[in-house]
């Protein structure tokens, strides 16, 4: 790919996101693809000024904004409504910001699983390798807001001093390598035993992975998962770990071609790695 060709397509993204607004994705919601998803996902609700789907339209669109603040989302809908004829709204955030933390978080994630789902199989088929769709996956840490409740569950880094610190969470993600789309995700605690990257992605196998082609980092390349993969019919394509004691020597093996070698590793690992969820009692991890 040429160099120029990666930041043109991030900058055709990044208009395209920027013309997006509440109305548009309020439409998508209520597609007929969707509508009737999003229908039996709405919890009940009083008739207000932000109902579940529309605040969830505005939250979507605030995350992609430019701006991003809670006072651009609500200035963006009251023009909407203004054009549509209705009443104004209070120019006070308080509203939306307590409509936002109402939205449920099963009703997120499914949309998100959904739509996802929705996204890759619609992709035509010469998307895929040699017919096979190839899932990504890779991990990253977030900080959290400091809540005492997030503080327990996610807790900080040992590094920092107890309140001066915020609470980090780590998260895994399952991407479509031929949408581009997220899939599913797991997030978990950065620190102590079971919150490792690998740990998470178990949590995901059972939803999204099946036959497939996964493909992921050195993080990844241990051999229980890969046992693991193997049993569901799904190759795995990692880059050597790099903690591996002995370095592969390919003057054994088979020979196939140019940067291409077969080698079987038989050093099978002393202890399991932990198979359901964290592994670690009192503590999972949460898929989102």
């Amino acid at each position: 790919m040429h160099p120029n060709q990666s930041a043109t397509t991030r900058q055709r993204v990044l208009d395209h996101a920027g013309r997006i607004d509440a109305g548009g994705l309020f439409n998508l919601l209520t597609a007929p693809r969707l509508l009737e998803r999003v229908a039996a996902l709405v919890p009940e609700h009083r008739e207000r000024a932000f109902p579940p789907t529309k605040t969830l339209a505005m939250f979507m669109t605030q995350a992609l904004s430019a701006d991003g603040s809670c006072r651009q989302a609500l200035d963006d809908y009251g023009v909407e409504r203004a054009i549509a004829g209705l009443p104004p709204l209070s120019t006070s955030t308080s509203a939306y910001c307590q409509a936002r933390a109402r939205l449920p978080l099963p009703m997120i994630r499914t949309l998100t699983r959904q739509t996802g789902g929705l996204v890759t199989d619609g992709a035509p088929d010469w998307w895929h390798w040699q017919q096979r769709r190839v899932r990504l996956a890779d991990g990253a840490t977030m900080t959290l807001a400091d809540t005492a409740e997030n503080q327990a569950k996610y807790p900080q880094p040992k590094s920092q001093k107890d309140g001066l610190g915020f609470p980090i969470g780590r998260m895994v993600v399952l991407l479509c390598l031929a949408s581009g789309v997220v899939l599913d995700a797991a997030i978990g605690p950065c620190a102590g035993k079971g919150s490792d990257e690998q740990t998470l992605l178990r949590v995901l196998l059972d939803s999204r992975l099946s036959g497939e082609i996964l493909v992921a980092d050195a993080y990844y390349a241990k051999y229980f998962l890969l046992c693991e993969l193997r049993r569901r019919g799904v190759d795995g394509v990692f880059e050597q770990y790099g903690a591996r004691k002995r370095s592969t020597d390919f003057r054994l093996g088979e020979w196939l071609g140019v940067r291409d070698h077969l080698i079987a590793i038989r050093d099978r690992p002393r202890f399991p790695e932990p198979t359901r969820k964290t592994g670690v009692p009192g503590r999972q991890a949460a898929t989102v």
